[in-house]
């Protein structure tokens, strides 16, 4: 079973930037409990990060050919502004979750819209780096009931 968590913009930031937000674990915090999980249910994880859209839709893209099975997608801005990322998602037709670590909709009014939750299998946000552990054990779920 395969597994790609993808982080989108200023997720690299993660343990500095506003942790009243956000929390104090950085992404390679995240990353290593979100592998162990993975590894705990037999389960590869690749885990990948990019301010840029385009790299972002490039690492969508090779999903398919990777024979990656499911993908956590926590893509930060680019939920409220990427139609790009949203097309990409639909053409592998790979079951996916987006996650966020805040509640977008308990936010400012633009973080209120999604491009990509109308295709994914389920949404989980406002639970922080427990968000990303959450959605892990979801899509382990998914896999093993296939």
């Amino acid at each position: 079973m395969s597994l790609l968590v993808i982080n989108g913009p200023n997720l690299n930031l993660l343990g500095t930037r506003e942790p009243g937000i956000y929390g104090t674990l950085t992404l390679d915090q995240i990353k290593q409990q979100v592998e162990l999980k993975a590894e705990q249910a037999g389960v590869e994880c690749d885990f990948f990060q990019s301010n840029a859209e385009h790299e972002i839709v490039d690492k969508i893209q090779l999903a398919k050919t990777q024979g990656v099975e499911f993908i956590v997608i926590n893509p930060a801005a680019f939920t409220h502004t990427s139609v790009a990322i949203r097309d990409a998602l639909a053409a592998i037709n790979i079951p996916f979750i987006e996650i966020h670590l805040s509640n977008p909709h308990s936010r400012e009014p633009f973080r209120k819209h999604s491009y990509v939750s109308d295709l994914a299998v389920g949404i989980i946000a406002g639970f922080g780096a427990d968000s990303y552990l959450m959605a892990c054990d979801m899509a382990v779920k998914q896999l093993t009931q296939r």
